[in-house]
């Protein structure tokens, strides 16, 4: 295996490793700015190969904000290897993940962050977005940076199997037939309505954690996926015979 290292915009990298034996890829996100951030720290048995990823952009030591999008292996399985690595450095995720989780996994106390709350890494902003269940997990959320225009989706548009690493491709079909597999995403009324709100963000470029990073229609790939999300969760209601 390799990761494979891509500028997807401006000083910020996509850390891309895909692993054969599951035909999944993992992928990270580094920042490259005043102070530096890694979004998605991965599993820990990835973390020398993300590591030496990182070191041909900045030195790991460098690193002064690790994050992630909820807590689970794939996400922030190598959090304390990173924190151990880079002294510096702190984890962020959102209040309730800390307080429910990341204030007792991680060796140095987390920075608990706000829905909305803005991190200023010195040329680059990163915001913090609460999705709470979208597409899983209680404690789940995304970050945008904000002078690119990147969003860093986490679990959304999720698929199977090696990708370009930056594409203008349809990725809704792709994410659906996963979603067909898989059975990931928490399917609620709150699911489509918080992926709309996401393209009203306005993304230039979508960096997926299972996927190819997209730059064609960003706002239109979320309010799709939203849509084909939308369907499943009123047929599920309909099946049932309606809210309870």
């Amino acid at each position: 295996m390799e990761t494979r290292v891509t500028e997807i915009a401006p000083d910020i990298y996509r850390l891309s490793t895909y692993v054969e034996d599951a035909d999944f890829m993992f992928n990270q996100f580094l920042v490259d700015a005043e102070e530096p951030l890694l979004f998605h720290c991965g599993l820990r048995s990835l973390f020398p190969l993300v590591s030496q990823a990182v070191a041909r952009v900045l030195p790991v030591e460098n690193l002064r904000w690790i994050t992630f999008g909820h807590v689970e292996a794939d996400e922030c399985g190598s959090l304390n290897s990173w924190l151990a690595a880079a002294p510096r450095a702190r984890a962020a995720h959102g209040a309730m993940g800390c307080l429910v989780s990341v204030n007792d996994l991680a060796d140095r106390p987390p920075v608990p962050l706000g829905d909305g709350e803005v991190i200023d890494l010195g040329g680059k902003r990163v915001r913090r977005l609460e999705t709470p269940h979208v597409p899983h997990g209680w404690d789940a959320g995304l970050l945008f940076e904000e002078t690119t225009r990147t969003l860093f989706c986490g679990d959304l548009f999720t698929r199977i199997g090696d990708a370009p690493a930056l594409t203008e491709q349809e990725i809704v079909g792709p994410a659906v037939a996963a979603e067909d597999v898989f059975g990931a995403t928490c399917l609620t009324a709150a699911t489509a309505p918080a992926m709309r709100r996401l393209a009203g963000l306005e993304p230039v470029t979508l960096g997926l954690m299972h996927g190819p990073s997209y730059n064609g229609d960003c706002p239109q790939a979320l309010r799709d996926l939203a849509g084909a999300y939308e369907e499943r969760f009123t047929a599920s209601v309909e099946r049932e015979g309606g809210p309870r």
